[in-house]
Protein backbone atom coordinates (compact mmCIF):
# COMPACT_ATOMS: atom_id res chain seq x y z
CA UNK A 1 0.00 0.00 0.00
CA UNK A 2 2.92 2.71 0.98
CA UNK A 3 4.52 2.08 -2.48
CA UNK A 4 0.92 2.52 -4.62
CA UNK A 5 0.73 6.11 -2.22
CA UNK A 6 4.32 6.90 -3.32
CA UNK A 7 3.70 6.38 -6.81
CA UNK A 8 0.17 8.09 -6.22
CA UNK A 9 1.46 11.25 -5.10
CA UNK A 10 4.38 11.80 -7.12
CA UNK A 11 3.04 10.43 -10.56
CA UNK A 12 -0.32 12.62 -10.02
CA UNK A 13 2.00 15.12 -8.95
CA UNK A 14 3.87 15.09 -12.12
CA UNK A 15 1.17 14.94 -14.58
CA UNK A 16 -1.03 17.51 -12.70
CA UNK A 17 2.28 19.62 -13.15
CA UNK A 18 2.38 18.98 -17.06
CA UNK A 19 -1.39 19.71 -17.59
CA UNK A 20 -0.65 22.97 -15.71
CA UNK A 21 2.09 24.25 -18.00
CA UNK A 22 -0.26 23.52 -21.06
CA UNK A 23 -2.50 25.25 -19.56
CA UNK A 24 -5.02 22.61 -18.26
CA UNK A 25 -6.21 22.40 -14.88
CA UNK A 26 -3.83 19.94 -13.13
CA UNK A 27 -6.96 18.08 -11.97
CA UNK A 28 -6.59 16.44 -15.76
CA UNK A 29 -3.52 15.04 -15.17
CA UNK A 30 -4.21 13.98 -11.82
CA UNK A 31 -7.14 12.24 -13.55
CA UNK A 32 -5.60 10.57 -15.95
CA UNK A 33 -2.77 8.93 -13.81
CA UNK A 34 -5.47 6.63 -11.82
CA UNK A 35 -6.75 5.55 -15.06
CA UNK A 36 -3.21 5.21 -16.40
CA UNK A 37 -2.01 3.18 -12.61
CA UNK A 38 -5.35 2.09 -12.48
CA UNK A 39 -7.00 -1.44 -12.23
CA UNK A 40 -8.30 -1.22 -15.52
CA UNK A 41 -4.93 -0.60 -17.00
CA UNK A 42 -1.74 -0.82 -15.69
CA UNK A 43 -2.72 -2.28 -11.67
CA UNK A 44 0.21 0.04 -9.95
CA UNK A 45 -2.63 0.34 -7.24
CA UNK A 46 -2.35 -2.51 -4.27
CA UNK A 47 -5.89 -3.56 -3.98
CA UNK A 48 -6.14 -2.49 -0.33
CA UNK A 49 -5.66 0.40 -1.28
CA UNK A 50 -8.54 0.46 -3.93
CA UNK A 51 -10.72 -1.13 -1.04
CA UNK A 52 -10.63 1.91 0.70
CA UNK A 53 -10.34 4.70 -2.03
CA UNK A 54 -14.17 5.30 -0.72
CA UNK A 55 -13.36 6.66 2.48
CA UNK A 56 -9.71 8.33 1.40
CA UNK A 57 -12.42 10.63 -1.01
CA UNK A 58 -14.65 11.22 1.79
CA UNK A 59 -11.23 12.42 3.83
CA UNK A 60 -10.62 15.02 0.81
CA UNK A 61 -13.92 16.44 1.01
CA UNK A 62 -14.02 17.10 4.53
CA UNK A 63 -10.38 18.76 3.83
CA UNK A 64 -12.38 20.78 0.87
CA UNK A 65 -15.74 21.02 2.51
CA UNK A 66 -14.19 22.90 5.80
CA UNK A 67 -11.94 25.11 3.77
CA UNK A 68 -15.25 26.06 1.63
CA UNK A 69 -16.87 26.98 5.11
CA UNK A 70 -13.96 28.66 6.41
CA UNK A 71 -14.24 31.44 3.47
CA UNK A 72 -18.05 31.25 2.96
CA UNK A 73 -19.40 34.18 5.21
CA UNK A 74 -23.26 33.65 5.98
CA UNK A 75 -23.90 37.57 6.06
CA UNK A 76 -22.72 37.28 2.30
CA UNK A 77 -24.64 34.81 1.46
CA UNK A 78 -27.98 35.64 3.18
CA UNK A 79 -27.60 38.39 0.23
CA UNK A 80 -27.54 36.49 -2.12
CA UNK A 81 -31.27 35.49 -1.64
CA UNK A 82 -33.84 33.37 -2.84
CA UNK A 83 -31.45 32.45 -5.82
CA UNK A 84 -29.10 30.55 -3.43
CA UNK A 85 -31.93 28.51 -1.82
CA UNK A 86 -32.99 27.53 -5.82
CA UNK A 87 -29.15 26.66 -7.08
CA UNK A 88 -29.61 23.93 -4.22
CA UNK A 89 -31.86 21.60 -6.29
CA UNK A 90 -33.39 23.63 -9.39
CA UNK A 91 -30.33 22.55 -11.52
CA UNK A 92 -30.29 18.98 -10.20
CA UNK A 93 -34.23 19.03 -11.45
CA UNK A 94 -33.63 20.23 -14.38
CA UNK A 95 -31.01 17.36 -15.24
CA UNK A 96 -33.09 14.90 -13.60
CA UNK A 97 -35.93 15.77 -15.77
CA UNK A 98 -33.66 15.83 -18.92
CA UNK A 99 -32.59 12.31 -18.18
CA UNK A 100 -36.01 10.74 -17.40
CA UNK A 101 -37.20 12.36 -20.75
CA UNK A 102 -34.31 11.47 -23.28
CA UNK A 103 -32.41 8.09 -21.45
CA UNK A 104 -35.84 6.07 -22.36
CA UNK A 105 -35.75 6.98 -25.88
CA UNK A 106 -32.23 6.62 -26.46
CA UNK A 107 -31.51 3.61 -24.48
CA UNK A 108 -35.00 1.99 -24.27
CA UNK A 109 -34.73 1.58 -20.13
CA UNK A 110 -37.82 2.42 -18.08
CA UNK A 111 -38.62 6.33 -16.39
CA UNK A 112 -38.10 4.58 -13.11
CA UNK A 113 -34.21 3.79 -14.55
CA UNK A 114 -33.91 6.89 -16.27
CA UNK A 115 -35.01 8.73 -13.02
CA UNK A 116 -31.80 6.62 -11.18
CA UNK A 117 -29.62 7.63 -13.91
CA UNK A 118 -30.73 10.76 -13.85
CA UNK A 119 -29.55 11.25 -10.04
CA UNK A 120 -26.40 9.66 -10.54
CA UNK A 121 -25.59 12.40 -13.29
CA UNK A 122 -26.92 15.51 -11.46
CA UNK A 123 -24.48 15.31 -8.36
CA UNK A 124 -22.08 18.49 -9.77
CA UNK A 125 -18.42 17.52 -7.53
CA UNK A 126 -17.56 20.12 -4.75
CA UNK A 127 -14.17 18.77 -4.72
CA UNK A 128 -13.81 20.15 -8.61
CA UNK A 129 -15.94 23.32 -7.84
CA UNK A 130 -15.33 24.71 -4.15
CA UNK A 131 -11.27 25.20 -4.52
CA UNK A 132 -11.77 27.12 -7.47
CA UNK A 133 -14.95 29.34 -6.03
CA UNK A 134 -12.62 29.65 -2.80
CA UNK A 135 -9.86 30.45 -4.71
CA UNK A 136 -12.32 33.77 -6.54
CA UNK A 137 -13.30 34.67 -2.65
CA UNK A 138 -9.85 35.09 -1.29
CA UNK A 139 -9.24 37.37 -4.78
CA UNK A 140 -12.42 39.00 -5.03
CA UNK A 141 -13.68 38.09 -8.20
CA UNK A 142 -17.71 38.22 -8.43
CA UNK A 143 -18.00 38.58 -4.24
CA UNK A 144 -19.68 42.11 -5.02
CA UNK A 145 -22.76 39.61 -6.12
CA UNK A 146 -21.78 36.94 -4.02
CA UNK A 147 -21.15 34.47 -7.09
CA UNK A 148 -18.44 32.18 -5.79
CA UNK A 149 -20.87 32.12 -2.26
CA UNK A 150 -23.90 31.11 -4.56
CA UNK A 151 -21.76 28.24 -6.25
CA UNK A 152 -20.14 27.07 -2.96
CA UNK A 153 -23.77 27.24 -1.07
CA UNK A 154 -25.40 25.75 -3.75
CA UNK A 155 -23.03 22.55 -4.80
CA UNK A 156 -22.82 21.18 -0.97
CA UNK A 157 -26.49 21.23 -0.90
CA UNK A 158 -27.16 19.99 -4.39
CA UNK A 159 -25.43 16.78 -3.24
CA UNK A 160 -27.40 16.11 -0.80
CA UNK A 161 -30.72 16.38 -2.70
CA UNK A 162 -29.33 14.25 -5.50
CA UNK A 163 -28.03 11.41 -3.05
CA UNK A 164 -31.40 11.47 -0.75
CA UNK A 165 -33.06 11.10 -4.53
CA UNK A 166 -30.71 8.31 -5.59
CA UNK A 167 -31.43 6.47 -2.68
CA UNK A 168 -35.04 6.59 -2.89
CA UNK A 169 -35.07 5.50 -6.61
CA UNK A 170 -32.79 2.94 -6.14
CA UNK A 171 -34.77 1.07 -2.96
CA UNK A 172 -37.82 1.24 -5.64
CA UNK A 173 -36.31 -0.47 -8.20
CA UNK A 174 -34.59 -2.94 -6.11
CA UNK A 175 -38.19 -4.39 -4.60
CA UNK A 176 -38.88 -1.65 -2.00
CA UNK A 177 -41.42 0.80 -1.60
CA UNK A 178 -41.91 4.57 -1.93
CA UNK A 179 -42.41 7.03 0.44
CA UNK A 180 -42.61 10.31 0.82
CA UNK A 181 -41.08 10.55 3.81
CA UNK A 182 -37.67 9.89 1.62
CA UNK A 183 -38.66 13.51 0.11
CA UNK A 184 -38.92 15.64 3.43
CA UNK A 185 -35.56 14.04 4.33
CA UNK A 186 -33.97 16.40 1.85
CA UNK A 187 -34.31 20.02 3.49
CA UNK A 188 -34.85 18.13 7.37
CA UNK A 189 -31.24 16.57 6.32
CA UNK A 190 -29.80 19.93 5.43
CA UNK A 191 -31.14 22.07 8.23
CA UNK A 192 -30.42 19.94 10.93
CA UNK A 193 -26.76 19.36 9.59
CA UNK A 194 -26.38 23.32 9.06
CA UNK A 195 -27.72 23.32 13.10
CA UNK A 196 -25.85 20.64 14.05
CA UNK A 197 -22.42 22.01 12.75
CA UNK A 198 -22.88 25.64 14.15
CA UNK A 199 -23.34 24.36 17.34
CA UNK A 200 -20.45 22.18 17.46
CA UNK A 201 -18.14 24.91 15.49
CA UNK A 202 -19.64 27.02 18.60
CA UNK A 203 -18.63 24.41 21.26
CA UNK A 204 -15.36 24.17 19.55
CA UNK A 205 -14.76 28.80 19.10
CA UNK A 206 -15.50 27.97 23.52
CA UNK A 207 -12.95 25.05 23.50
CA UNK A 208 -9.99 26.73 21.73
CA UNK A 209 -10.93 29.75 23.45
CA UNK A 210 -10.22 28.55 26.79
CA UNK A 211 -7.69 26.24 25.98
CA UNK A 212 -4.28 27.07 24.96
CA UNK A 213 -2.84 24.67 21.37
CA UNK A 214 -1.38 25.62 18.29
CA UNK A 215 -3.58 25.76 14.97
CA UNK A 216 -1.58 22.79 13.64
CA UNK A 217 -3.43 20.86 16.90
CA UNK A 218 -6.88 22.88 16.05
CA UNK A 219 -6.74 21.50 12.98
CA UNK A 220 -6.39 17.81 13.66
CA UNK A 221 -9.47 18.22 16.52
CA UNK A 222 -11.92 19.71 13.73
CA UNK A 223 -10.80 16.90 11.46
CA UNK A 224 -11.20 14.50 14.11
CA UNK A 225 -14.56 15.82 15.03
CA UNK A 226 -15.40 16.15 11.05
CA UNK A 227 -15.22 12.62 10.94
CA UNK A 228 -17.17 11.52 13.90
CA UNK A 229 -19.56 13.77 12.27
CA UNK A 230 -19.65 11.61 9.41
CA UNK A 231 -19.90 8.66 11.48
CA UNK A 232 -22.72 9.78 13.31
CA UNK A 233 -24.72 10.66 9.92
CA UNK A 234 -24.30 6.85 9.34
CA UNK A 235 -25.59 6.07 12.93
CA UNK A 236 -28.96 7.97 12.56
CA UNK A 237 -29.67 7.35 9.43
CA UNK A 238 -32.40 4.92 10.89
CA UNK A 239 -33.90 7.44 12.81
CA UNK A 240 -33.50 10.83 11.08
CA UNK A 241 -30.79 11.51 8.17
CA UNK A 242 -28.40 14.52 9.12
CA UNK A 243 -26.09 15.62 6.08
CA UNK A 244 -22.84 15.43 7.80
CA UNK A 245 -21.15 17.70 4.58
CA UNK A 246 -23.39 20.49 5.56
CA UNK A 247 -22.42 19.79 9.53
CA UNK A 248 -18.82 20.40 8.14
CA UNK A 249 -19.26 23.44 6.24
CA UNK A 250 -21.44 24.68 8.78
CA UNK A 251 -19.01 24.07 11.53
CA UNK A 252 -16.03 26.42 9.26
CA UNK A 253 -19.11 28.89 8.87
CA UNK A 254 -19.59 29.35 12.26
CA UNK A 255 -15.33 29.82 12.99
CA UNK A 256 -15.34 32.92 10.68
CA UNK A 257 -18.79 34.39 12.13
CA UNK A 258 -17.39 34.27 15.64
CA UNK A 259 -13.11 34.04 15.10
CA UNK A 260 -12.33 35.95 11.68
CA UNK A 261 -8.84 36.09 12.31
CA UNK A 262 -8.70 31.88 13.46
CA UNK A 263 -10.59 30.99 10.39
CA UNK A 264 -7.95 32.95 7.93
CA UNK A 265 -5.36 30.69 9.89
CA UNK A 266 -7.11 27.44 10.11
CA UNK A 267 -7.68 28.35 6.54
CA UNK A 268 -4.33 29.03 5.35
CA UNK A 269 -3.51 25.12 7.66
CA UNK A 270 -6.34 23.29 5.41
CA UNK A 271 -4.73 25.09 1.85
CA UNK A 272 -1.76 23.13 3.16
CA UNK A 273 -3.72 19.85 3.54
CA UNK A 274 -5.45 19.95 -0.14
CA UNK A 275 -1.64 20.26 -2.14
CA UNK A 276 -1.63 16.14 -0.89
CA UNK A 277 -5.52 15.10 -0.75
CA UNK A 278 -6.33 16.98 -3.94
CA UNK A 279 -3.85 14.27 -5.68
CA UNK A 280 -5.45 11.41 -4.02
CA UNK A 281 -8.92 12.60 -4.64
CA UNK A 282 -8.38 12.89 -8.22
CA UNK A 283 -6.07 9.52 -8.85
CA UNK A 284 -8.45 7.54 -7.04
CA UNK A 285 -11.42 8.84 -9.29
CA UNK A 286 -9.54 8.08 -12.07
CA UNK A 287 -8.61 4.89 -10.95
CA UNK A 288 -12.50 4.15 -10.96
CA UNK A 289 -12.78 4.84 -14.25
CA UNK A 290 -13.11 1.90 -16.89
CA UNK A 291 -12.96 2.58 -20.31
CA UNK A 292 -13.79 -0.55 -21.65
CA UNK A 293 -17.44 0.13 -20.15
CA UNK A 294 -17.84 2.98 -22.43
CA UNK A 295 -17.63 1.36 -25.26
CA UNK A 296 -20.53 -0.37 -25.21
CA UNK A 297 -22.76 3.00 -25.37
CA UNK A 298 -20.26 5.25 -27.28
CA UNK A 299 -22.04 8.42 -28.77
CA UNK A 300 -25.39 7.77 -27.48
CA UNK A 301 -24.29 7.75 -24.05
CA UNK A 302 -22.08 11.33 -24.88
CA UNK A 303 -25.07 12.56 -26.47
CA UNK A 304 -27.66 12.34 -23.37
CA UNK A 305 -24.55 13.39 -21.35
CA UNK A 306 -24.84 17.02 -23.27
CA UNK A 307 -28.31 16.97 -23.14
CA UNK A 308 -28.45 16.70 -19.26
CA UNK A 309 -25.91 19.33 -18.91
CA UNK A 310 -28.08 21.48 -21.49
CA UNK A 311 -30.55 21.14 -19.00
CA UNK A 312 -28.53 21.74 -16.13
CA UNK A 313 -27.50 25.03 -17.38
CA UNK A 314 -30.84 26.17 -18.17
CA UNK A 315 -31.85 25.10 -14.23
CA UNK A 316 -28.98 27.70 -13.37
CA UNK A 317 -30.32 30.61 -15.12
CA UNK A 318 -33.69 29.75 -14.09
CA UNK A 319 -32.62 30.09 -10.69
CA UNK A 320 -30.59 32.93 -10.95
CA UNK A 321 -33.47 35.00 -12.54
CA UNK A 322 -34.00 36.99 -9.54
CA UNK A 323 -30.59 38.20 -9.37
CA UNK A 324 -28.96 41.56 -11.05
CA UNK A 325 -26.14 39.69 -12.55
CA UNK A 326 -25.22 40.42 -16.16
CA UNK A 327 -25.42 37.60 -19.04
CA UNK A 328 -21.63 37.09 -18.82
CA UNK A 329 -21.93 36.26 -15.10
CA UNK A 330 -24.87 34.31 -15.38
CA UNK A 331 -22.87 31.98 -17.93
CA UNK A 332 -20.16 31.37 -15.57
CA UNK A 333 -22.36 30.54 -12.81
CA UNK A 334 -23.86 27.97 -16.26
CA UNK A 335 -20.53 26.49 -16.39
CA UNK A 336 -19.21 26.66 -13.10
CA UNK A 337 -22.07 24.19 -11.91
CA UNK A 338 -20.98 21.54 -14.51
CA UNK A 339 -18.51 19.79 -13.16
CA UNK A 340 -18.94 16.16 -11.72
CA UNK A 341 -16.29 13.69 -10.29
CA UNK A 342 -17.11 12.53 -6.78
CA UNK A 343 -20.27 11.61 -6.19
CA UNK A 344 -20.24 9.82 -9.53
CA UNK A 345 -17.38 7.91 -8.54
CA UNK A 346 -18.84 7.00 -5.18
CA UNK A 347 -22.28 5.65 -6.41
CA UNK A 348 -21.69 5.02 -10.36
CA UNK A 349 -21.32 1.17 -9.73
CA UNK A 350 -23.95 0.84 -7.03
CA UNK A 351 -26.78 -0.10 -9.31
CA UNK A 352 -24.70 -2.41 -11.07
CA UNK A 353 -23.51 -3.83 -7.96
CA UNK A 354 -27.38 -4.48 -6.95
CA UNK A 355 -28.54 -6.35 -10.50
CA UNK A 356 -30.31 -4.33 -12.04
CA UNK A 357 -30.18 -3.82 -15.45
CA UNK A 358 -29.67 -0.69 -15.99
CA UNK A 359 -26.71 -0.75 -13.70
CA UNK A 360 -24.17 -0.83 -16.83
CA UNK A 361 -25.33 1.78 -18.17
CA UNK A 362 -25.65 4.10 -15.08
CA UNK A 363 -21.79 3.20 -14.29
CA UNK A 364 -20.79 4.11 -18.38
CA UNK A 365 -22.65 7.00 -17.61
CA UNK A 366 -20.89 8.32 -14.67
CA UNK A 367 -17.67 7.36 -15.60
CA UNK A 368 -18.25 9.63 -19.26
CA UNK A 369 -19.83 12.05 -16.90
CA UNK A 370 -16.11 12.02 -15.07
CA UNK A 371 -13.90 12.30 -18.00
CA UNK A 372 -16.09 14.99 -19.67
CA UNK A 373 -17.02 17.38 -16.96
CA UNK A 374 -14.68 17.62 -14.72
CA UNK A 375 -11.74 18.54 -16.77
CA UNK A 376 -13.94 20.69 -18.79
CA UNK A 377 -16.06 22.41 -16.68
CA UNK A 378 -12.41 23.17 -14.29
CA UNK A 379 -11.20 24.38 -17.63
CA UNK A 380 -13.85 27.05 -18.39
CA UNK A 381 -13.86 27.99 -14.97
CA UNK A 382 -10.22 29.07 -15.12
CA UNK A 383 -10.62 30.64 -18.28
CA UNK A 384 -13.81 32.15 -18.01
CA UNK A 385 -13.51 34.38 -14.37
CA UNK A 386 -11.45 37.07 -15.36
CA UNK A 387 -12.94 37.74 -18.21
CA UNK A 388 -16.56 37.84 -16.90
CA UNK A 389 -16.68 38.62 -13.55
CA UNK A 390 -15.34 41.80 -11.51
CA UNK A 391 -12.66 41.78 -9.39
CA UNK A 392 -13.41 43.62 -5.75
CA UNK A 393 -10.55 44.89 -2.92
CA UNK A 394 -10.64 41.67 -0.52
CA UNK A 395 -10.78 42.75 3.13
Amino acid sequence: MLVSIGIILLVGMFLGFLSRKISLPPLVGMILTGVIIGPHALGLIDRSLLEISGELRQIALVIILTRAGLSLDINQLRKAGISALLMCFVPATFEIAATVIFAPMLFGISYLEAALAGTVLAAVSPAVVVPRMIKLIDEGWGTDKQIPQIIVGGASADDVYVIVLFTSFLAILSGGSFSAVNFVQIPTSIILGALFGAAVGLLLVFFFGKVHMRDSAKVIVIISVSFLTLGLETFMEQYVRISGLIAIMAMGMTFLAKRKELAKRLSAKYNKLWIAAEIMLFVLVGAAVDLKSILSYGLTALLLLFIAIIFRMAGVYVSLLGTKLSFKERLFCMLAYTPKATVQAAIGAIPLSAGLDCGGLILTLAVLAILVTAPLGAFMIDFTYEKWLTKSDVD
